[in-house]
């Protein structure tokens, strides 16, 4: 097998999220749709992805990858003025090119590469990092699709305060909706807050969180606490006790997709790649319980 790294972004706006789902227009759909017709596959194409974003979430950074045959064995149509050429090499570099001129303007693969031995998409990734932005004075309309507009002033200050007692090893199930099996326990490494001062957002606040991995609607439902805390509705007391809390709590507002990009996923390095998959699919049990 042949496993193809694919670099890719998307404006969230029209898709119903990652996930493949039937009837409905998704990344992953549309991706995996075309790639099995490029490539002439006899079973679908199947790809595992980094972080699954949900309907309405951009990405600018978002990773995947793609299991493949031996490229020789490929079907090879005559037809086509440019067939697949031998290797693991110029099987990325053509497949790169080709779905570069079928997918549609708001879904770019901006690379695809042979993966490095070792290397999963999703349990080879150390941390994703979100950016969420919100405008509490007006709305630029060229980035309407991409900022959340917030009803009262925010005090950035207050939430980047706040935002401290979110960093390090927590159960955020007050921030997430549960799934049956999985575990709520997250790894936040950053959770920073300011007000853009200069740039094509300057008046905006630009809330960042890096994490080993996000639960399911957590980063929305943390900056819905911050806008909480920014407005004065809540304090900052408030939002700490949230914090390993065994449940969801109901007072947290999940806020609007839109506003949130997937900025990068990082990895380690190549020689590392197998050692943190194993550490990464390891269930963690509550802080207090994981010395």
């Amino acid at each position: 097998m042949t496993r193809l790294r694919l670099d890719l972004a998307y404006d969230g706006a029209a898709f119903h999220g990652w996930a493949a789902q039937t009837g409905l227009r998704t990344v992953q759909g549309e991706l995996e749709s075309w790639i099995t017709r490029i490539l002439r596959l006899e079973t679908p194409a199947t790809l595992t992805v980094a972080g699954r974003t949900d309907a309405g979430v951009h990405a600018r950074g978002q990773v995947a990858h793609l299991d493949l045959p031996d490229p020789t064995a490929l079907p090879q149509p005559t037809a086509l003025p440019d067939p697949i050429a031998p290797g693991e090499a110029a099987l990325a570099a053509q497949l790169g090119h080709r779905l570069g001129r079928v997918l549609p303007a708001d879904l770019v693969v901006r690379r695809v590469t042979v993966a490095p031995d070792g290397f999963d998409a999703r349990f080879s990734a150390l941390w994703r990092r979100y950016v969420f932005r919100l405008a509490d004075a007006g709305v630029d309309p060229l980035h309407r699709g991409m900022v959340v507009r917030v009803d009262r002033p925010l005090d950035a200050d207050a939430m980047a305060r706040a935002a401290a007692a979110l960093v390090g090893l927590h159960d955020f199930a007050a921030f997430c909706k549960r799934r049956e099996g999985a575990t709520t326990i997250r790894d936040v490494h950053t959770c920073a807050v300011r007000r853009e001062s200069t740039g094509e957002f300057a008046g905006t606040v630009r809330v960042e969180l890096r994490a080993d991995a996000f639960c399911h609607s957590m980063v929305r439902s943390v900056v819905g606490a911050l806008v909480a805390v920014g407005t004065g509705r809540r304090d900052a007391a408030w939002l700490a006790a949230l914090v390993d809390a065994p449940h969801r709590a109901g007072d947290v507002t999940v806020l609007p997709p839109h506003g949130l990009v997937l900025e990068e996923v990082g990895y380690p390095p190549d020689d590392q790649l197998a050692a943190r998959q194993l550490a990464a699919r390891a269930r963690r049990d509550r802080p207090e319980e994981n010395p």
